[in-house]
């Protein structure tokens, strides 16, 4: 049986913990085996590098380091968790994957693209999402929850809004590139309106899927 690599991207504060959870006890509820990761982190190793990369006292961190950084990290729960779970044929819902380190530090730091790109070939063994959800949500809408939330914000939240728009753009601009694989969703929306969106074209890539395997 087929498993489906599903990925959560969005800027700061676009709900996707949120999407996921919903999503996570409708696949349940279906019967429908399933396994959720975040980025940095799902692994033991992966959450020790997440300490390192938010930690809002690393403002000295190099760009390359955060490449680095992110992509060992993926490397770790692409070995340990992804994969394993793709081979019992379940639905991975992942916070979070290659498209982010493209947004954030191609577009938002900007580094260059093909590089990021390229150490996260690697990183991943050249494993892509059979669907992206992205999220958006315009920059004064994400720093409004970001505060609403009343907690220290991050390394990565505390840039500035000029980063976060360059951010926004860039996961816009790779939805453009492919469409097949994104399916842009307002954030803005009440969660459940957002729930309907995607729970739909899960249930239609799960069954033509299926089909296609019959």
């Amino acid at each position: 049986m087929k498993g489906w690599l599903i990925t959560l991207e969005g800027p700061e504060g676009g709900g996707k913990s949120t999407q996921i959870a919903l999503l996570q006890e409708y696949l349940k509820q279906a019967g429908i085996p399933c396994t959720v990761v975040r980025e940095p982190g799902g692994t033991a190793i992966g959450d020790r590098i997440r300490g390192i990369l938010l930690d809002p006292l690393a403002t000295d961190m190099a760009v390359r380091t955060e490449i680095l950084l992110y992509a060992a990290s993926r490397a770790q729960v692409v070995e340990q968790v992804i994969l394993p779970a793709l081979r019992r044929g379940e639905v991975v819902l992942c916070d979070r994957f290659v498209d982010s380190s493209i947004a954030y530090q191609g577009f938002g730091t900007p580094w260059d693209r093909e590089e990021v790109r390229e150490v996260n070939r690697m990183a991943t063994g050249g494993l892509r999402p059979d669907r992206t959800y992205l999220l958006d949500v315009p920059v004064e809408e994400s720093i409004r929850r970001l505060q609403k939330r009343g907690r220290e914000t991050d390394r990565i939240e505390q840039k500035g809004r000029s980063y976060h728009e360059r951010v926004r753009q860039g996961f816009l601009h790779l939805a453009r590139r492919e469409p097949d694989r994104f399916l842009v969703v307002d954030a803005r929306r009440p969660i459940q309106e957002v729930f309907r969106v995607l729970k739909g074209d899960l249930e239609q890539l799960i069954s033509l899927s299926r089909e296609g395997e019959a």
